[in-house]
């Protein structure tokens, strides 16, 4: 069985202060980091075994989402590098403020390991950032870069993208509530051809998606669910009971307006535009011109 995960456990803390984020710069205390750990060396434990609950030909493929900044965290960083050596896991990756340093990465499979980078003007240096992109080059890692599509980021994006290998992906993520006008979703469809599908929520109430079949969602305690968006529980990782509940289903929410959630709706054709790179948002080959507005 070939199985997606979404993991996300307690881990809420920051080094960033983005405006348009409801955790920036929250700070965990020790016990909260502590628990953090603990919560993902289990997880990190069972990846590493998945042939003690299921088939010995599971193949695994994991996302790290958390809420703050995993990658400032030792705990986060060896879990990445360990899961990338193993040979069921056919890819791992997280999403990440590339605020850390990037020596570590030589220790990973560049050929399992990826990045899911976003660049925050105003959090960062420019160059500093630009110049942890040219590093990721060098190690040979996987990496796509976007941003906010905030018109206060639009001149540092088309700078971003100019300055970017051109084999990088630069994908914009369509601002949190915000209504574009067809003249500024044109703007941001110039630097990513793909804003479209950002631009506005996707009706997915009663359409077919792979999450709870091919792809669950994973918190610090085990508890499975078909995504981060469903709080419907299907069982537990650790007990193994999540199994018997996993089985095609549609969307039980009117919409879904998240790329970590819309990318698995079986109506849209982005596991074929992003074939071998859904997880890292990395797309299989060259991208059109345009696609038609809302995807």
């Amino acid at each position: 069985m070939d199985l997606t995960i979404l993991y996300r456990g307690p881990l809420a803390s920051c080094d960033y202060d983005c405006p348009y984020c409801p955790f920036a710069k929250r700070r965990d205390s020790g016990d909260q980091l502590r628990a953090d750990r603990a919560a993902l060396e289990r997880f990190a434990g069972w990846a590493a075994r998945p042939a003690d609950d299921g088939p010995a030909d599971d193949r695994l493929s994991v996302l790290f989402t958390p809420w703050g900044e995993g990658l400032t965290r030792s705990w986060y960083r060896r879990t990445l590098v360990g899961l990338s050596h193993l040979p069921h896991i056919r890819r791992v990756a997280i999403q990440t403020n590339l605020s850390c340093r990037t020596g570590w990465l030589a220790d990973a499979d560049p050929a399992k390991l990826a990045l899911w980078c976003t660049y925050h003007p105003g959090q960062t240096p420019y160059d500093r950032f630009l110049a942890k992109a040219h590093e990721l080059t060098a190690l040979g890692i996987r990496f796509s870069v976007g941003v906010v599509g905030l018109d206060d980021h639009l001149e540092q994006a088309r700078r971003l993208r100019a300055e970017l290998p051109a084999h990088v992906y630069l994908w914009v993520n369509a601002a949190d509530g915000h209504r574009y006008t067809d003249e500024e979703a044109a703007r941001w469809t110039d630097l990513d051809p793909l804003f479209p599908y950002s631009r506005d929520p996707h009706r997915s109430a009663g359409l077919p998606c792979r999450t709870g079949e091919s792809v669950i969602s994973v918190d610090g305690e085990g508890t499975v669910r078909r995504c981060h968006f469903v709080p419907a529980e299907l069982g537990n990782l650790y007990d193994g009971s999540y199994r018997r509940a996993l089985a095609p289903r549609a969307c039980p929410l009117a919409v879904c307006d998240c790329h970590i959630g819309y990318v698995h709706l079986e109506t849209l054709p982005l596991y074929d535009v992003f074939a071998g790179g859904v997880l890292e948002r990395i797309p299989a080959g060259p991208l059109p011109a345009r696609v038609p507005a809302g995807g």
